[in-house]
């Protein structure tokens, strides 16, 4: 049973590192971090356009839970602290209680765990739990009828929505999310092959749209097709604003990790492109790039008008005005290593997951953790 404590960092609404009107930065996707030292509070910049009236980290941290292992996704249930968390290499699911504990609420079956496959993605849908896995013949998303309640859930039946995609040791997408639409969006990785990203017969380096059944929406840009999107490396996060815009954030390989907006039936230039550059020729161009050494962005949240992006390489947060996505500050910068999701909290707070335990950290004591911070109007 993983219990929790508490931690202490205070941080200011205006951020707590350098503001960037573009952050020019490199990655390889989710590469080892450096040994980080005790975390300090951090005297927050001058403010500018970047934060101001934006939803931004202020106030002291806590952990909601620690000692959990490999943790990749991480989906609320209720009001409360109540959640659901997939450990990556275990390939179990685990419930984050009201009293900060955490309890077994069933192991996936079939799970090839290994590199950067797993247990990975998961998504609430009436009460059913929606997961991404890696099994021996390709990744697949399978919808769990979630028994019980609170305190007390279990996995029931599990139904195949959708198998066989690309996979591979790395590069296998993952994240899973249903959009404003109601549909269900996943991220699928190249698994390695760059060329299958172009390639609108493969589902390799694509981002899928699907009804929860696992059908194709007529609606989809190409006929009888679940891909939504195409010419992506390894997308691991999305997130819609009020107004529907959708983000997605995605790992580079040698040069540019991306921001990008996404739109049905666009290609994002993978591998033809990495980073800006590629309208000339077609493409859609990233909103913000980063260079790789500071970014391999995972996990995104879009919570009012902020996009918070997790960054595993990085190992910060990023908050991004969803108006004026060419700009982002840092929070958090190597305190707390490498952090794989983000999502919103209750009580206005943002909730964003360590990744300490993968095999490319350095854990500390408690590693790894949820960990909490208020919110505020920068």
């Amino acid at each position: 049973m993983h219990t929790t404590t508490r931690t202490r960092r205070t941080w200011s609404a205006l951020g707590a590192a350098a503001v960037t009107a573009l952050v020019l930065t490199a990655c390889s996707d989710d590469g080892a971090r450096t040994l980080r030292g005790t975390a300090t509070a951090t005297t927050a910049p001058t403010p500018d356009a970047t934060t101001a009236g934006l939803l931004v980290p202020n106030g002291e941290t806590a952990d909601v839970v620690t000692g959990l292992d490999a943790p990749w996704s991480v989906v609320r249930t209720g009001d409360g602290l109540d959640a659901l968390i997939s450990e990556r290499d275990s390939a179990k699911v685990l419930e984050l209680t009201a009293n900060g504990t955490t309890r077994e609420v069933g192991t996936v079956d079939g799970v090839s765990s290994g590199g950067e496959g797993g247990l990975l993605g998961m998504a609430l849908h009436d009460d059913d739990l929606f997961v991404y896995s890696t099994a021996g013949d390709g990744n697949r998303i399978q919808r769990f009828e979630l028994t019980g309640s609170t305190g007390s859930y279990r996995l029931g039946d599990a139904t195949t929505v959708i198998d066989g995609l690309p996979s591979n040791s790395f590069h296998n997408g993952g994240r899973i999310a249903f959009g404003p639409d109601g549909m269900l969006y996943a991220s699928v990785g190249d698994a390695g092959t760059g060329s299958d990203a172009q390639d609108e017969d493969s589902l390799a380096g694509k981002i899928l749209r699907l009804t929860p059944d696992g059908d194709v929406p007529d609606s989809n840009p190409f006929p009888g097709s679940p891909v939504w999107s195409l010419g992506h490396r390894n997308v691991q996060g999305m997130g819609w604003t009020a107004d529907g815009t959708m983000f997605a954030s995605e790992f580079g390989q040698n040069t540019w990790d991306e921001l990008n907006v996404i739109e049905a039936g666009a290609d994002y230039g993978w591998p033809e492109v990495e980073g800006k550059g590629g309208e000339d020729q077609g493409f859609v161009d990233p909103v913000q790039q980063w260079s790789t050494d500071d970014a391999s962005p995972s996990g995104l949240a879009v919570i009012g008008d902020t996009v918070f992006v997790a960054n595993l390489r990085g190992e910060v947060v990023r908050a991004i005005p969803a108006s004026s996505p060419e700009e982002s500050a840092e929070y958090f910068a190597g305190d707390f290593g490498r952090i794989r999701t983000v999502l919103e909290g209750p009580d206005g707070a943002l909730w964003f997951v360590t990744n300490n335990t993968d095999g490319r950290g350095d854990p500390t004591e408690g590693d790894d953790r949820i960990v909490s911070v208020p919110l505020a109007r920068g």
